[in-house]
């Protein structure tokens, strides 16, 4: 049973799916949008929107932390630089979710998340 069990597992060991996750978090954050299926994308939308909170405080604290989690160190350079001018007034939702089309071989549920 998976009774209020939060994080949804996708199928995969502990370690592979925290890699799955930094590596869409990394790939969203550098393109802007990206597409995958339904649940991963609800499973990345929390990481991704953790990590724009810790670039809104700016400390040395949160940039060691993004650091630790996204894969690329410029990548979270240039994030700490631009969030301020394009989340400041905004408090969460930082992401959407757009649902699309099944995909051909599997018939899985498909979404683009994006950056808002």
């Amino acid at each position: 049973m998976r009774h209020r069990r939060r994080v949804p597992l996708l199928g995969k060991p502990a370690d592979q799916r925290k890699a799955l996750l930094r590596a869409l978090a990394t790939e969203l954050i550098r393109h802007g949008r990206i597409t995958t299926t339904k649940i991963r994308a609800k499973a990345v939308q929390s990481e991704v929107e953790r990590i724009i909170t810790l670039a809104k405080d700016g400390s040395l604290a949160a940039r060691r932390r993004a650091i630790g989690y996204i894969y690329d160190k410029q990548l979270v350079h240039a994030l700490f630089e631009q969030v301020k001018d394009r989340y400041g007034n905004r408090n969460g939702g930082y992401t959407r979710i757009i649902r699309t089309v099944p995909r051909r071989g599997d018939n899985a549920e498909m979404s683009i998340i994006e950056l808002v």
